[in-house]
């Protein structure tokens, strides 16, 4: 038996290996904690692989998937251990090991024994209540703990200064890798970010698409519309709605900096409204739908109410990347497109 992949496995292959474990079935998680060059899997990429080698999720996009499964299953025939292994390719060799694109990988497979287990199980459940944490693993000692955003909060004394300085760019990055590389104790943080979550007001057409690929970029979407003809399940399917004025709901909603809010309705009662609103957080991204000239009339009516110049320059509008979009589904591409240029290059 094998599983697919997809991009959204973050909490997926953690609950898979509870649920293996509750079973009565023996796994290995599997970590990219290094990477050099080419590489299809960024580092914190994560495999789980059960004793009868089936898996679930992936390491290298297929790869070098059947070495790492080998191996793993060599651990869990020893009822124990870790390892950590390197794959190294030049060109010339790259097709005898599988890693046709080069690069080098270094992934660190380790046997989930009852402790371990009992620290996933911990994950799972900061991770459901949408809170930030760190799976912290000892390279040498294949120790894994928490950390829970304040040194306090972590059981284990190796975590320092410096790995908490490293821990605290890695969230705001929401990168994985190595910390604390200064110190003598080899520490990988993987890192398990707050969700991201996307407010979309006006439930358009253009709404419509954008829901469905930021749903797939890992996005809890939320479509904010008070007109409840407009703002339907049959035209949002599994989508949440917000059925409320803008103001009201992104108040409640709280929007924090890994929020983006698009305003979509060209309707100035709604999309101003809810501005004024986001205004007041921290949301990373804030786009509005409209021409250049509409965008004019925007601002003059936002600074005639108050609304200072910085406040304002937050605005990407007219919203998305400029590629010649001209249909609903072309400017929702652009859109997303911009709003992961903001999220990972934000300067």
């Amino acid at each position: 038996m094998q599983f697919q992949n997809n991009s959204n496995l973050d909490d997926s292959i953690i609950s898979q290996a509870i649920e293996w474990d509750k079973a009565g079935r023996n796994s290995v998680l599997a970590t990219v904690v290094q990477t050099w060059g080419s590489s299809p899997c960024p580092v914190g990429s994560q495999l789980v692989i059960r004793d009868d080698g089936a898996f679930q999720g992936s390491v290298s996009g297929g790869c070098i998937e059947g070495e790492v499964v080998t191996e793993a299953l060599a651990l869990i025939r020893k009822a124990g251990d870790f390892k950590t292994l390197d794959f190294g390719v030049s060109d010339k060799d790259a097709w005898q090991v599988g890693l046709a694109c080069g690069g080098k990988i270094s992934v660190f497979i380790k046997y989930l024994d009852e402790y371990t287990i009992t620290v996933l199980e911990e994950l799972a459940n900061t991770t459901l209540s949408n809170k930030k944490v760190a799976l912290i693993i000892n390279l040498t000692s294949g120790s894994h703990y928490l950390w829970l955003n304040h040194p306090l909060k972590t059981r284990n004394s190796e975590i320092a200064e410096a790995h908490i300085l490293d821990l605290k760019a890695r969230f705001i990055s929401d990168s994985s890798g190595l910390i604390g590389k200064a110190t003598n104790i080899a520490l990988f943080a993987r890192i398990y970010n707050s969700r991201l979550r996307m407010f979309i007001i006006g439930a358009v057409h253009i709404a419509q698409s954008l829901a469905e690929y930021a749903v797939s970029a890992g996005y809890d979407v939320t479509v904010i519309d008070p007109r409840d003809t407009w703002n339907t399940h049959e035209r949002f399917p599994e989508i949440n709605l917000d059925r409320r004025w803008p103001t009201t709901a992104i108040k409640e909603l709280q929007p924090d900096n890994r929020t983006a809010i698009v305003t979509l309705s060209h309707d100035p009662k709604l999309d101003d409204t809810a501005l004024l609103a986001a205004f007041e957080t921290k949301a990373f991204y804030i786009g509005c739908l409209g021409s250049r000239k509409t965008h004019e009339s925007r601002l003059y009516r936002l600074h005639k109410s108050g609304v200072p110049e910085e406040q304002t320059a937050r605005i990407h509008a007219p919203v998305g990347l400029d590629i010649g979009a001209e249909n609903p589904t072309e400017i929702a591409i652009s859109i997303i497109a911009q709003i992961t240029q903001t999220l990972r290059q934000p300067n």
